[in-house]
Protein backbone atom coordinates (compact mmCIF):
# COMPACT_ATOMS: atom_id res chain seq x y z
CA UNK A 1 0.00 0.00 0.00
CA UNK A 2 2.76 2.63 0.89
CA UNK A 3 3.97 2.44 -2.94
CA UNK A 4 0.46 2.76 -4.67
CA UNK A 5 -0.54 5.63 -6.05
CA UNK A 6 -4.29 5.11 -6.02
CA UNK A 7 -3.74 4.78 -2.19
CA UNK A 8 -2.02 8.38 -2.18
CA UNK A 9 -4.79 9.54 -4.18
CA UNK A 10 -8.14 7.50 -2.52
CA UNK A 11 -6.54 9.10 0.87
CA UNK A 12 -7.14 12.14 1.05
CA UNK A 13 -10.73 11.58 -0.81
CA UNK A 14 -11.56 8.93 2.04
CA UNK A 15 -10.85 11.20 4.79
CA UNK A 16 -12.65 14.26 3.18
CA UNK A 17 -15.66 11.42 3.15
CA UNK A 18 -15.68 10.45 6.42
CA UNK A 19 -15.43 14.45 7.26
CA UNK A 20 -18.73 15.39 5.86
CA UNK A 21 -20.29 12.22 6.52
CA UNK A 22 -19.50 12.99 10.31
CA UNK A 23 -20.67 16.19 10.16
CA UNK A 24 -23.75 15.57 7.77
CA UNK A 25 -24.63 12.67 10.49
CA UNK A 26 -24.82 15.45 13.39
CA UNK A 27 -26.68 18.43 11.39
CA UNK A 28 -29.26 15.35 10.89
CA UNK A 29 -29.29 13.73 14.11
CA UNK A 30 -29.51 17.46 15.40
CA UNK A 31 -32.11 18.71 13.35
CA UNK A 32 -34.21 15.06 13.89
CA UNK A 33 -34.11 16.00 17.66
CA UNK A 34 -35.30 19.56 16.99
CA UNK A 35 -38.33 18.14 15.11
CA UNK A 36 -39.94 16.36 17.54
CA UNK A 37 -38.75 17.87 20.99
CA UNK A 38 -41.71 15.91 23.02
CA UNK A 39 -40.29 11.75 22.44
CA UNK A 40 -42.85 9.35 21.44
CA UNK A 41 -44.26 7.16 24.14
CA UNK A 42 -42.45 3.49 23.70
CA UNK A 43 -43.58 0.29 24.09
CA UNK A 44 -41.34 -2.16 22.14
CA UNK A 45 -39.28 -0.54 19.53
CA UNK A 46 -37.61 -3.82 18.44
CA UNK A 47 -40.49 -5.06 16.87
CA UNK A 48 -40.36 -1.91 14.53
CA UNK A 49 -36.17 -1.23 14.01
CA UNK A 50 -32.81 -2.73 14.84
CA UNK A 51 -30.63 -1.86 17.41
CA UNK A 52 -28.63 -0.47 15.46
CA UNK A 53 -30.64 1.66 13.37
CA UNK A 54 -32.10 3.42 16.64
CA UNK A 55 -28.46 4.00 18.16
CA UNK A 56 -27.13 5.01 14.90
CA UNK A 57 -25.36 8.34 16.56
CA UNK A 58 -24.20 6.06 19.48
CA UNK A 59 -22.81 3.32 17.35
CA UNK A 60 -20.94 6.16 14.95
CA UNK A 61 -19.57 7.70 17.94
CA UNK A 62 -17.92 4.31 19.16
CA UNK A 63 -16.86 3.76 14.91
CA UNK A 64 -15.22 7.08 15.27
CA UNK A 65 -13.12 6.11 18.34
CA UNK A 66 -12.34 2.93 17.07
CA UNK A 67 -10.98 5.09 13.93
CA UNK A 68 -8.88 7.45 16.11
CA UNK A 69 -7.45 4.37 18.18
CA UNK A 70 -6.61 2.47 14.13
CA UNK A 71 -5.34 5.93 13.08
CA UNK A 72 -2.76 6.72 15.55
CA UNK A 73 -1.44 2.95 15.97
CA UNK A 74 -0.92 2.34 11.98
CA UNK A 75 -1.51 5.60 9.61
CA UNK A 76 -0.01 8.30 12.49
CA UNK A 77 3.17 6.04 12.99
CA UNK A 78 3.81 5.33 9.31
CA UNK A 79 2.95 8.84 7.99
CA UNK A 80 4.46 11.09 10.96
CA UNK A 81 5.46 9.78 14.46
CA UNK A 82 7.58 6.56 13.31
CA UNK A 83 8.18 4.12 15.17
CA UNK A 84 11.53 2.03 16.29
CA UNK A 85 9.21 -0.75 14.61
CA UNK A 86 9.42 0.51 11.18
CA UNK A 87 12.94 -0.84 10.11
CA UNK A 88 13.71 0.03 6.59
CA UNK A 89 13.68 -3.58 4.31
CA UNK A 90 14.28 -3.80 0.64
CA UNK A 91 10.98 -5.37 -1.20
CA UNK A 92 11.83 -6.29 -4.88
CA UNK A 93 9.09 -4.65 -7.16
CA UNK A 94 9.39 -4.73 -10.73
CA UNK A 95 12.43 -6.49 -10.57
CA UNK A 96 14.03 -3.57 -8.85
CA UNK A 97 14.51 -3.25 -4.70
CA UNK A 98 12.12 -0.68 -3.49
CA UNK A 99 13.10 0.53 0.54
CA UNK A 100 9.96 1.03 2.60
CA UNK A 101 9.20 0.47 6.16
CA UNK A 102 8.17 -2.92 8.09
CA UNK A 103 4.36 -1.96 8.81
CA UNK A 104 3.76 -6.05 9.17
CA UNK A 105 6.10 -5.81 12.03
CA UNK A 106 4.01 -2.18 13.52
CA UNK A 107 0.74 -4.03 13.25
CA UNK A 108 1.99 -7.64 14.88
CA UNK A 109 3.67 -6.39 17.79
CA UNK A 110 0.75 -4.67 18.54
CA UNK A 111 -1.49 -7.63 18.37
CA UNK A 112 1.24 -9.95 19.95
CA UNK A 113 1.97 -7.80 22.63
CA UNK A 114 -1.53 -6.80 23.81
CA UNK A 115 -4.81 -8.59 23.86
CA UNK A 116 -6.46 -5.01 24.93
CA UNK A 117 -6.26 -4.05 21.58
CA UNK A 118 -6.81 -7.23 19.90
CA UNK A 119 -10.09 -7.18 21.75
CA UNK A 120 -10.86 -3.37 20.90
CA UNK A 121 -10.22 -4.46 17.57
CA UNK A 122 -12.40 -6.99 17.27
CA UNK A 123 -15.24 -5.21 19.25
CA UNK A 124 -14.75 -2.34 16.86
CA UNK A 125 -14.84 -4.52 14.03
CA UNK A 126 -17.96 -5.50 14.36
CA UNK A 127 -19.53 -1.75 15.44
CA UNK A 128 -18.03 -0.68 12.15
CA UNK A 129 -19.95 -3.53 10.45
CA UNK A 130 -22.94 -3.10 12.15
CA UNK A 131 -23.01 0.50 11.27
CA UNK A 132 -21.72 0.17 7.94
CA UNK A 133 -25.09 -2.78 7.90
CA UNK A 134 -27.75 -0.25 8.43
CA UNK A 135 -26.23 2.53 6.47
CA UNK A 136 -26.20 0.10 3.37
CA UNK A 137 -29.50 -0.55 3.25
CA UNK A 138 -31.02 2.39 4.99
CA UNK A 139 -29.23 4.18 1.49
CA UNK A 140 -31.59 2.06 -0.67
CA UNK A 141 -34.54 3.08 1.46
CA UNK A 142 -33.71 6.40 1.72
CA UNK A 143 -33.56 7.36 -2.47
CA UNK A 144 -37.24 4.86 -2.22
CA UNK A 145 -35.97 1.41 -3.01
CA UNK A 146 -38.18 -0.04 0.21
CA UNK A 147 -40.62 -2.17 -2.07
CA UNK A 148 -41.56 -5.47 0.01
CA UNK A 149 -39.49 -7.39 -2.78
CA UNK A 150 -36.33 -5.50 -2.81
CA UNK A 151 -36.11 -4.51 1.05
CA UNK A 152 -35.54 -8.00 2.60
CA UNK A 153 -33.03 -8.50 -0.94
CA UNK A 154 -31.06 -5.43 0.51
CA UNK A 155 -31.58 -5.71 4.26
CA UNK A 156 -29.67 -9.27 4.01
CA UNK A 157 -27.04 -7.73 1.23
CA UNK A 158 -26.41 -5.53 3.97
CA UNK A 159 -26.04 -7.90 6.67
CA UNK A 160 -23.21 -9.65 4.63
CA UNK A 161 -21.39 -6.81 3.66
CA UNK A 162 -21.35 -5.62 7.75
CA UNK A 163 -20.32 -9.64 8.43
CA UNK A 164 -17.78 -8.80 5.68
CA UNK A 165 -15.91 -5.87 7.08
CA UNK A 166 -16.49 -7.32 10.95
CA UNK A 167 -14.77 -10.37 10.05
CA UNK A 168 -12.00 -8.37 7.91
CA UNK A 169 -11.10 -5.81 10.96
CA UNK A 170 -11.59 -8.84 13.26
CA UNK A 171 -9.23 -11.52 11.56
CA UNK A 172 -5.95 -9.61 12.03
CA UNK A 173 -6.07 -9.68 15.51
CA UNK A 174 -7.79 -13.43 16.27
CA UNK A 175 -5.13 -14.69 13.69
CA UNK A 176 -2.10 -12.90 15.91
CA UNK A 177 -4.63 -14.47 19.77
CA UNK A 178 -4.42 -17.68 18.06
CA UNK A 179 -1.30 -17.94 16.62
CA UNK A 180 0.77 -16.18 19.56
Amino acid sequence: MATNPLIKIMEPVLALGFLVHIIWALIITLKNMQARPVKYNKTNQGVNSAWSSRNMLILGGLVFVFLGIHLYNFWWKIKFAGDPLLEHIGVEQGGALVQMENSYLLVSELFKTSNLYCFIYIIGGCLLGLHLSHGFWSAFQTIGLNNDIWRKRFYFLANVIGVIFALGFSIIPIYFMIKF
